[in-house]
C-alpha cells in the first residue's frame, strides 16, 4: 500500500510564500502523475497543479505564474511552491499520486492566507 503525508501548510499574509511537501511511502513504481488539489470551505475540490511522468505540467488559471509543482524522485516527494499568495488561496491542500493506475491521496494540509 501507499501512504502520502503532506506538510508545510501555515497561516501567512497575502503576498507571502509557502512550500508544501508530499512524501510517499510504501511500494512506489510506475507513477503516472503527481498532482495537488485544494478544497475551500463550502466549495468543491479543484485541481491546482499536475506533473506527468513525461515532465509536463498543468496549472489552474487562478494559480498559473504563482505556483510551481516539482518532484524529487530519490525521496518520492512532490512539492508545491506557492508564491504571491492571495486570500482566495485559503484551502486545505491535498496531494495525489497515481501509482500503477491507482490514485492515492494525502490527508491534507491547511493553508490560510490573511489579508
Amino acid at each position: 500500500q501507499v501512504r502520502l503525508v503532506e506538510s508545510g501548510g501555515d497561516l501567512v499574509q497575502a503576498g507571502g510564500s509557502l512550500r508544501l511537501s508530499c512524501a510517499a511511502s510504501g511500494f512506489i513504481s510506475n507513477i503516472n502523475t503527481m498532482a495537488w488539489y485544494r478544497r475551500a470551505p463550502g466549495k468543491q475540490r479543484e485541481s491546482v497543479a499536475r506533473l506527468t511522468s513525461q515532465g509536463s505540467t498543468n496549472y489552474a488559471d487562478s494559480v498559473k505564474g504563482r505556483f510551481t509543482i516539482s518532484k524529487d524522485d530519490a525521496k518520492n516527494t512532490v512539492y508545491l511552491q506557492m508564491n504571491s499568495l492571495k486570500p482566495e488561496d485559503t484551502a486545505v491542500y491535498y496531494c495525489k499520486i497515481n501509482n500503477r493506475n491507482i490514485d492515492y491521496w494525502g490527508q491534507g494540509t491547511q493553508v490560510t492566507v490573511s489579508s
